[in-house]
């Protein structure tokens, strides 16, 4: 029994990885290009080659493959939103949808349509464009939904409505800001050190933990706004009873358009729930434009 013991921690230990060899301790220098180069002047156009950043590589051993897909996790958690908000399925839809749209009227939940020119000095709308396109390629990498990308967006626009920060801390913002949006939607969101990172270590752990603290004080801890994706799970739904058009077709569409909207500094001054309105109206128009795109929706009233 001994011996059987002694093979067993044998073995065990023989398969724990081997210390590197001085001559491997050291690997070579990787330039990675994390965020697409800023341009001194906020009137410059930033080049194509330069607003492109690279696909961020993760230092994340792949992790075993789940029993679904994201996408397939993001159907089911769009279905039970619809069901809940479904006028033959619950009495509560219409009190829900208002609680939404009340929610989103709050002040305190909203950011500024003129923060760009009333409040920050340093910083542009097509900074503001390169670095949430390059937050959609780090939610792409870390599989994040997509409720926490709009969520991240929503953090930053607020933060930047009230505090003037200066260009070399808008990636620490955007990072921070998406750390929190991921531990408020994520099951298992990824940790400080992977937004470091991501970032090529421009920053250290503390600056990310303290930027993270200044984005809650400031939220006061409410880290749930409703977005543009909750109102378009709900608007989706209602858009879908008497049409005639392709489910899929429609959700994908949709769900394109208001990913576009969150390029765009001039969709800020737009609520969420317009947001969503219209990217339902353009969405029917472009699959059946002999079709009139909007009904009244009494269940929503």
């Amino acid at each position: 029994m001994d011996e059987q013991e002694n093979s067993v921690s044998t073995t065990l230990s023989s398969n724990k990885r081997p210390s590197m060899s001085p001559s491997l301790q050291i690997p070579a220098p990787k330039k990675r290009v994390v965020l697409g180069e800023i341009s001194n002047s906020t009137n410059d156009v930033v080049s194509t080659q330069n607003s492109a950043p690279k696909k961020p590589k993760s230092s994340l051993k792949k992790k075993k493959k789940k029993k679904t897909t994201k996408r397939e996790g993001e159907a089911l958690k769009t279905e039970l939103v619809v069901r809940s908000v479904d006028p033959h399925k619950s009495d509560h839809s219409s009190s829900i949808y208002r609680h939404l749209l009340s929610l989103e009227m709050d002040m305190n939940k909203r950011s500024s349509p003129s923060y760009m020119g009333r409040v920050q000095n340093d910083i542009s709308p097509n900074m503001r464009g390169i670095l949430v396109d390059w937050l959609v390629e780090v939610a792409e990498e870390y599989q994040l939904v997509t409720d926490t990308l709009f969520l991240t967006v929503s953090y930053i626009d607020r933060y930047l409505s009230s505090y003037a920060i200066s260009r070399n801390k808008l990636q620490l913002l955007g990072v921070a800001c998406m750390l929190v949006a991921s531990k408020y939607e994520e099951i298992c969101p990824p940790r400080v050190e992977d937004f470091c990172y991501i970032t090529d270590n421009t920053y250290i752990m503390e600056e990310v933990l303290e930027m993270e603290r200044d984005v809650l004080k400031f939220l006061n801890f409410d880290t749930g706004p409703p977005t543009t994706k909750n109102f378009l799970r709900i608007l989706t739904r209602a858009a879908l009873e008497n049409s005639k058009s392709s489910k899929t077709q429609l959700e994908f569409l949709s769900c394109y358009l208001v990913e576009l909207s969150l390029l765009d500094y001039s969709c800020v001054q737009f609520l969420p729930s317009v947001v969503a309105a219209s990217a339902i109206f353009l969405s029917r128009f472009m699959i059946q434009p002999e079709v009139h795109p909007w009904v009244r929706n009494n269940a929503m009233d």
